[in-house]
């Protein structure tokens, strides 16, 4: 019964809002149309302003595939990983997740093609994207968007936080699903 609910509830969520909106704004009134124009200007404004920022965070991500440095980091924190429980295949996507979440998404999915998505590799893929951040690329998008120029403790915080959830996931799936 709760389930049918809230597949119901689910399937009308975004028709309802659709029309409660402009029936609000019309009650108030507000200029509809002319407030959501107004807000795409900003949010165009807002686009070209980070462009600059994603580019380099783009730059950054290739340089430090290209150079190698994922695999060796890769090799080095092999180790360490194995003896929590966790498989080789898993450490790209878990150093890429802080940089980049559509290429960890390309990752997650060609894991899932490899292994499948009810492996061990693939739910703990899963659970990873759903436990840990792209911090680089959200400090990158929000702080460049504002122009805040010193992060202070956010990357650090950020950090601390993508390798709590990495830790967290680890011990999640083994336990639900070794």
């Amino acid at each position: 019964m709760l389930l049918s609910f809230l597949t119901l509830v689910s399937k009308w969520a975004i028709p309802f809002l659709l029309l409660v909106i402009p029936i609000y704004s019309y009650v108030k009134k507000v200029p509809v149309y002319e407030s959501f124009v107004e807000g795409a200007e900003e949010g165009f404004t807002t686009a070209v302003k980070i462009i600059p920022f994603l580019v380099g965070m783009m730059v950054a991500i290739s340089v430090f595939r290209a150079s190698g440095a994922m695999e060796y980091l890769t090799r080095v924190l092999d180790p360490l990983v194995s003896r929590l429980g966790a498989p080789s295949e898993i450490l790209p996507l878990a150093i890429m997740r802080p940089l980049s979440g559509s290429g960890v998404l390309g990752m997650a999915t060609e894991l899932m093609r490899i292994y499948g998505p009810d492996s061990f590799i693939g739910r703990l893929a899963s659970v990873m994207q759903g436990t840990t951040d792209t911090t680089f690329f959200v400090l990158t998008v929000y702080f460049g968007s504002v122009g805040v120029k010193k992060y202070r403790y956010s990357v650090i915080t950020g950090l601390t936080a993508d390798i709590t959830g990495f830790f967290a996931a680890i011990y999640i799936c083994n336990i639900l699903f070794y």
